[in-house]
């Protein structure tokens, strides 16, 4: 059916029950996956953790033609797949907790070579005081060649990869769900745009649509593939916020553009700066937190 590890995990991550944690415990009882497609299924059945129903829809994704052939239109349709096994998947991504098995990628991949990533994340709603901070953060890190990513979503986001654009610079966003399904909806144009000269990457297969619990999962790749997070605005409960704590958790550099203390989009990033995120008065403060990069 399939000659290599790679494209065997790729069919894998398309099976319906299919998580993080079934991935991997065929992993660990195959590291080539072959046997994964030869075994009965009462044998298969024993060795992961789903439930019948899951089972079931697992056995039938994992022995259908359909995701055989859906997958060979991904070349046509300029849509790159990247597996953790593979040289050009992103190094910093590789050693989070739970790291992506499989990235799906449309645009230009060769900015996954970038060292110099740098994540802006920030409230739906930003203030003209947040949105002038992204005038003055994003147009110096444009010119020192950081590459800018976010999650797509409207407000900070949003400005986030408009401001890279036309400042010059380049830009990725992470989005949950696939790229059939953009999330939200006002910002397709925004995604076709990324999609010829920037980047878009997902963990999920072009046909899944995004869910709920996607996002929490999309946030970590945010922080996960870069050296360091911008929280510009975000309330004191959001996902912004949830981005920020993966990045500690994940032993990046985390920085907040500080505001005033009656605005609720302050509290975020000012709660950071308490437990110890460096407070941003301008890009300076970030180049000298990596003043080792050339």
């Amino acid at each position: 059916m399939y000659s290599s590890v790679r494209e065997r995990l790729i069919h894998l991550h398309h099976c319906r029950g299919a998580g993080w944690k079934t991935i991997h415990r065929l992993l660990e009882i195959d590291p080539t996956f072959s046997s994964v497609f030869t075994l009965p299924s009462s044998a298969l059945r024993t060795r992961i953790p789903l439930s019948s129903q899951q089972y079931t829809q697992f056995f039938q994704d994992l022995h259908s033609p359909h995701i055989e052939s859906m997958i060979k239109t991904y070349k046509d349709k300029n849509i790159h797949v990247i597996t953790i096994f593979d040289s050009d998947y992103p190094p910093l991504l590789k050693h989070i907790y739970k790291p992506p098995w499989v990235l799906y990628a449309k645009g230009n991949i060769r900015l996954l070579s970038s060292f110099k990533m740098i994540s802006i994340v920030g409230t739906r709603q930003p203030t003209k005081e947040g949105i002038q901070s992204l005038r003055q953060l994003v147009p110096p890190l444009v010119a020192n060649d950081w590459v800018i990513v976010s999650g797509l979503a409207i407000g900070i986001d949003t400005l986030a990869h408009e401001m890279t654009i036309e400042n010059g610079g380049h830009t990725i966003a992470i989005i949950a769900g696939g790229f059939e399904h953009i999330y939200p909806r006002q910002n397709k144009r925004l995604a076709d745009q990324l999609m010829g000269g920037h980047l878009i990457l997902s963990e999920h297969p072009p046909h899944v649509r995004p869910q709920k619990w996607h996002f929490p999962l999309r946030n970590r790749i945010i922080s996960g593939i870069s050296l360091g997070t911008i929280v510009v605005q975000a309330k004191e409960r959001s996902g912004s916020l949830i981005t920020a704590l993966l990045a500690l958790e994940q032993g990046r550099e985390v920085f907040a553009v500080p505001g005033p203390i009656f605005l609720e989009q302050s509290k975020g990033p000012n709660m950071l700066i308490q437990q110890g995120a460096k407070l941003v008065h301008s890009a300076t403060d970030i180049f000298e937190e990596f003043s080792y990069i050339r």
